[in-house]
């Protein structure tokens, strides 16, 4: 039986990804948008919670590379995640998915140079 190759543990560190740096995304996208005042600075209310958000950030991206490079799923011969195309795709989405997660978490040191 075909297992899927850390889809879902890559989703998952995408959306914690997101989760850690809404604190200070949000302010930089209205900034970016034009949309301005000092209100914008009072929108951290997600800050406190973002080391939680780190830790299931880097806790998913470890889990899925686990799956797709250390500890590789079982295919039957003929299906199609048992080919190597679709092996090498996955590992390619992983590293796209997991620069730009990684990305995402370094927002908050990166934003006062937009600011």
């Amino acid at each position: 039986m075909a297992q899927p190759a850390g889809n879902g543990s890559l989703i998952a560190g995408v959306l914690a990804a997101i989760g850690a740096s809404v604190c200070c995304v949000g302010p930089l996208v209205l900034l970016v948008l034009g949309v301005g005042g000092t209100w914008v600075g009072s929108l951290t209310a997600m800050e406190p919670y973002r080391p939680i958000f780190i830790g299931l950030t880097l806790l998913f991206l470890g889990l899925a590379f686990r799956k797709l490079h250390l500890v590789p799923g079982i295919c039957a011969p003929g299906t199609p995640c048992a080919g190597p195309r679709t092996i090498k795709r996955r590992r390619i989405t992983f590293w796209i998915v997991a620069t730009l997660s990684l990305g995402l978490l370094a927002v908050p040191w990166l934003a006062p140079l937009f600011y």
